[in-house]
């Protein structure tokens, strides 16, 4: 056991009383050393009830002969800090739990690992430092809430993003707005639809990492309590076996978790997280990649913001593991691949229940997965569209640029009513190190959804966009305006082409008119402090997962 680097033998007398201090007893310090990541508190709805989960996880692990040791890692609400400066720190956060964990695991020699995230940075963040740090490890999540109910509709959190929008199109007043405020978000859990919270669980699953029923049993089920008693007892399992990490998250989990991410439509921070994930455990996904799983994968799940299912009944459908089964009839699923289970990850699928929530793989929505990859002089190396939450009969675009500094600005444009059908809304210094921190930004593309231009606009940004966003909405844009790239050089009235189809983005710029903007380029360096000033030297682009190294 790697404790017994902090409690065997005579130099370890002062370790041993330090334990002692803490409460533990001979017995228990004689037990492998079980770290619990809680990232429990009381701001993050999917975050309020993870004391339950915790306390479950620990009665799994002493039930299987193990010692508990719970410490915490923070969590950021994207939602509540979305459209203000405290976006700058929600992609930034996903360093910080990973290092952090990297810091308590490794200065006390813990033996394994049960990391219990919710929502969107977390879960990558963790799967991070569980690749980083390669000791037995097992995710057990939160869980989703449960829909809301509107006019006798289904809601979510997107539902109020894009009421904003329908109240200054004068559509909706503010009573209405107040109704939907109280029951859009029913219950606690990571928000209802296939947003970037629910769709990195569905990965953490599809990679191998989580039990099945991870992704999608809500947080307010029995059910949810009894997985985390579970995950509690596979990481014993997993430590006797000496099952690490590296060993589950290989080249073929992540080809599987691709897949899987082009079936059910996930957010398009997946390509963000996943890369990141990747490297921490040696493994190289470029967007070429992600492009070519895409092509060959149908998409069999619509859930919000592209359609009108939710987690909870993704779940009653079968939940991952049987929209993995439907892959693996066509032979898209690499089977053989570990799990936390310790066994194949084939010996966990199960028939889907529901023929409306996962679709046969072949009869899909459409036969190529819910992301593509877009390529041009706009984006040389790559931009970002969640595909599958646009309307399937819009293939291509071809309007008038407005440029706008910030999303700040752009937010204004919108709701005063200074965009129009038919513009090209570019919104840059946004990125990893413009932004700083990359801000995602549902309240621009709720905004236009709401006031029925999702479909007439298209929004580009060197930013990202939140997996709740729909539309015609691109980003990721690389080299972002910071470092000189082509978002950077463009100017009001400049014509933007994008063709779905050829995955392509262009701007029509002369090559003599591009090298007098290039040369005479200053890019626009905001001011900041602290810990963003770090990650502003050390973070990558985006189309590496803007990873700090």
């Amino acid at each position: 056991m790697k404790s017994e680097l902090v409690k065997t033998g005579l130099t370890k007398a002062p370790h041993r009383a330090l334990l002692k201090a803490t409460g533990l007893t001979d017995e228990e310090i004689a037990k492998p050393f079980i770290g619990v990541v809680n990232s429990f508190n009381e701001i993050v709805p999917g975050h309020i009830g993870l004391r339950e989960i915790s306390d479950a996880v620990k009665r799994g692990i002493i039930a299987e002969g193990g010692t508990p040791l719970e410490f915490p890692a923070i969590a950021v609400c994207d939602g509540i800090s979305m459209n203000h400066e405290g976006m700058k720190y929600s992609l930034v956060s996903r360093e910080v739990v990973c290092d952090s964990i990297e810091i308590m695991a490794k200065a006390h020699s813990l033996d394994g690992l049960v990391l219990i995230p919710s929502c969107d940075k977390v879960v990558p963040g963790m799967l991070m430092a569980a690749a980083r740090i390669n000791i037995p490890s097992v995710v057990i999540s939160g869980g989703p809430m449960l829909a809301g109910r509107f006019n006798n509709k289904n809601a979510d959190i997107t539902t109020v993003f894009e009421a904003v929008g329908k109240v200054a199109n004068n559509t909706m007043d503010y009573k209405q707005l107040h109704c939907l405020e109280e029951s859009a978000c029913p219950t606690c859990g990571s928000c209802s639809g296939m947003f970037t919270a629910n769709s990195m669980n569905c990965m953490t699953e599809a990679l191998g990492m989580a039990l099945n029923g991870n992704a999608s049993i809500p947080a307010v089920y029995a059910d949810r309590k009894r997985l985390a008693k579970a995950a509690g007892m596979a990481i014993m399992k997993a430590l006797k076996k000496n099952l690490k990490p590296k060993d589950i998250m290989n080249e073929k989990a992540f080809n599987n978790a691709l897949t899987v991410d082009m079936a059910l439509g996930c957010s398009s921070n997946t390509v963000l997280h996943l890369t990141a994930i990747a490297h921490e455990a040696g493994i190289k996904i470029n967007l070429d990649k992600i492009n070519e799983i895409s092509a060959r994968t149908p998409n069999l799940c619509k859930l919000s913001p592209a359609g009108d299912s939710y987690m909870e009944d993704l779940n009653n459908a079968g939940g991952v593991k049987a929209v993995m089964n439907e892959l693996n009839k066509a032979g898209l699923i690499d089977g053989s691949a570990l799990c936390v289970a310790c066994s194949e990850i084939a010996n966990t699928f199960i028939e889907k229940a529901d023929d409306k929530v996962i679709r046969d793989f072949d009869k899909p929505y459409s036969k190529d997965g819910g992301i593509k990859v877009l390529k041009g002089n706009l984006a040389p190396a790559g931009a970002v569209i969640k595909k599958s939450a646009l309307d399937e009969k819009v293939k291509e675009f071809d309007g008038i640029a407005k440029v706008y500094e910030s999303e700040d600005e752009a937010v204004e444009a919108i709701l005063s009513g200074k965009v129009k059908a038919g513009d090209a809304v570019v919104i840059r210094y946004e990125g990893p190190k413009g932004g700083p921190g990359m801000r995602e930004m549902l309240t621009p593309t709720s905004a236009l959804s709401g006031m029925g231009l999702d479909k007439e606009v298209c929004l580009l940004t060197d930013g990202r966009f939140s997996g709740g966003t729909r539309g015609f909405c691109i980003g990721h844009i690389s080299p972002e305006a910071y470092e000189g790239g082509m978002i950077g050089l463009i100017k009001n009235g400049d014509r933007i082409k994008v063709d779905l189809i050829k995955a392509t983005i262009e701007v029509e710029l002369s090559d003599e008119e591009y090298k007098r903007r290039k040369e005479s380029f200053v890019p626009l360096k905001k001011a900041v402090t602290g810990y963003l000033s770090k990650y502003v030297r050390l973070v990558s682009s985006a189309a590496e997962g803007a990873i700090c190294s």
